[in-house]
Parts: structure tokens; C-alpha cells; sequence
């Protein structure tokens, strides 16, 4: 009888296909763990800047009340939130555009926002608001403004707060409503909240 054993170079060449296998099983699994932790991504996904740790709004003692409202009522939605100083000035009703026009382009999901105008002194003409119907106008002492812009960190053009009321997100003085549009539809997709 002949000998079963398969001669060397079939053992070899049988090896060299199991390392093969295990090569192409392996390198997806090392891929990953060089990924997560050796290279690891610099960039970030967001426009706006991530309010870190998030503030409660009611923590900020804010007495913005215009009609009996205060930012408080607006839990369970999320409030994009324009702040003015004095008065509404020309870059303040660009961001009311900004705003009304984010919102408008979020589809089904824009009754899940509100807007609202938090001002030092008197409201908008007249002729402003009637171009934003649906803006909350609510007033503050200063004292309230600026606690609001330290907590959120920065110089905003726009603050975020989200259903559960914490101040969590601001946008530039100068916000692209395309890029704020991207942030606010993932965050109403990631959420099932608001």
C-alpha cells in the first residue's frame, strides 16, 4: 500500500491556505483596534459648539418672562434661543431669519421646536414680528443675560436647549443656517425626546 501522507510541498502549500483564511479573518478584527485606538479622528461632526457639562437652564435663575413665560415652560421642546441686548438690531433679525428658516426647513419634525427672542430691552417693532410668527419674545435683566452667556461658554448667536432643559449647544454670532440645519436634524433624529 501506498503511504497516505501527503508529501511536503502539498503541507506547505496546505499551511500557506489556512494562514491564508486566517489572514483574511484577522485583519478586519486588527483594523478595528488600530483604528479605535491608535488612529483616532481629530475632526468633529458638529457646527455648533457643545455646551460641556450641559447647564439647566432653571439652575441660571433666568426671570425672562414676557405674558407669565419663562424658558422653563418651554421643556419638552427643543429652543433655539437668539439673545439681544438693548434692542434688536440688524444682525439680531438676521438671526431670527436664521432661525425661522432652520425650523421651517426641518420638515414634520419643526413642531418639535420653538423659537424665541431673549432681550434686555424693548421688543422688535411690530413689523419684526409679524415677519416671525410663532417667536417667543421674552425679557431678561442683564444680570440674567450674561449669566446665560458665561454658562454657555462663549460669544452665541444662538443658544440650543434641549427638552429636558439644559443649555447644550451654541452657534456663532454669525450662523450658517445650512451647517445649524445639519446639527439640529441630527439631534432631532438621535433624540426621542422633545
Amino acid at each position: 500500500m501506498p503511504d497516505p501522507a501527503p508529501d511536503d510541498a502539498q503541507r506547505r502549500r496546505n499551511r500557506l491556505k489556512l494562514l491564508a483564511i486566517l489572514a483574511v479573518c484577522a485583519t478586519p478584527v486588527i483594523a478595528s483596534y488600530l483604528t479605535y485606538y491608535v488612529i483616532k479622528p481629530e475632526g468633529r461632526t458638529n457646527y455648533g459648539t457643545l455646551v460641556e457639562p450641559q447647564v439647566p437652564v432653571a439652575r441660571l435663575e433666568l426671570r425672562a418672562a414676557a405674558e407669565g413665560r419663562r424658558l422653563e415652560t418651554f421643556r419638552g421642546k427643543w429652543l433655539m434661543l437668539v439673545l439681544a441686548d438693548k434692542a434688536c438690531d440688524a444682525e439680531c433679525e438676521r438671526r431670527l431669519v436664521v432661525i425661522r428658516q432652520v425650523r421651517l426647513t426641518t420638515g414634520k419634525e419643526r413642531d418639535r421646536i420653538e423659537r424665541a427672542l431673549l432681550i434686555e430691552g424693548d421688543p422688535p417693532a411690530a413689523g419684526v414680528l409679524a415677519e416671525h410668527e410663532g417667536l417667543q419674545v421674552l425679557r431678561a435683566d442683564p444680570a440674567a443675560l450674561a449669566a446665560l452667556r458665561q454658562a454657555a461658554g462663549g460669544e452665541a448667536g444662538v443658544l440650543l436647549i434641549d427638552p429636558l432643559g439644559n443649555l447644550m449647544m451654541r452657534f456663532p454670532t454669525d450662523p450658517d443656517p445650512n451647517r445649524m440645519k445639519k446639527d439640529i436634524a441630527k439631534l432631532l433624529r438621535a433624540s426621542r425626546v422633545g
